[in-house]
């Protein structure tokens, strides 16, 4: 097999996750799709492995060794992963990355005495902040 089939399905694969990155509002599709990123990463050096070992006739197989603590890593990523969000979605009642960034920033719609500030007052607001 040639080298660039799995090289090809891992960069479509890493392009799939990054996107899932970028565009996803929900931290669980986030997470998910940042794994999908590691396995692309995987497949890459476990065919790049194949690929050296072959041509340089060594026994070592450094890559598939590395695959190994990847996956490792990534399962301890998704775990304490999970938990956090499993956290802040207790505590906050939303895993909707936006909603969660506006609130970690302080950027509350609320006035001082609990009402919602108009457009004209929020850049009021800011201006003087």
């Amino acid at each position: 097999m040639h080298l660039a089939y799995p090289a090809v399905l891992s960069a479509l694969l890493f392009c799939t996750g990054l996107y899932g990155v970028l565009a996803r509002r929900n931290a669980i599709l986030v997470l998910m799709s940042v794994e999908l990123m590691l396995n692309a990463v995987n497949l890459n050096l476990v065919a790049f492995d194949v690929w050296l070992s072959k041509a340089a006739q060594e026994k070592l197989h450094s890559g598939q060794a590395l695959t190994l603590f990847t996956i490792a890593i990534a399962a301890a990523e998704i775990g304490i992963g999970l938990a956090i969000v499993l956290a802040v979605y207790r505590n906050r009642g939303t895993s909707a990355i936006d909603k969660l960034r506006d609130s970690a920033e302080g950027h509350e719609s609320d006035g001082p005495d609990g009402s919602a500030l108009t457009a004209e007052e929020t850049g009021k607001a800011e201006a003087t902040a």
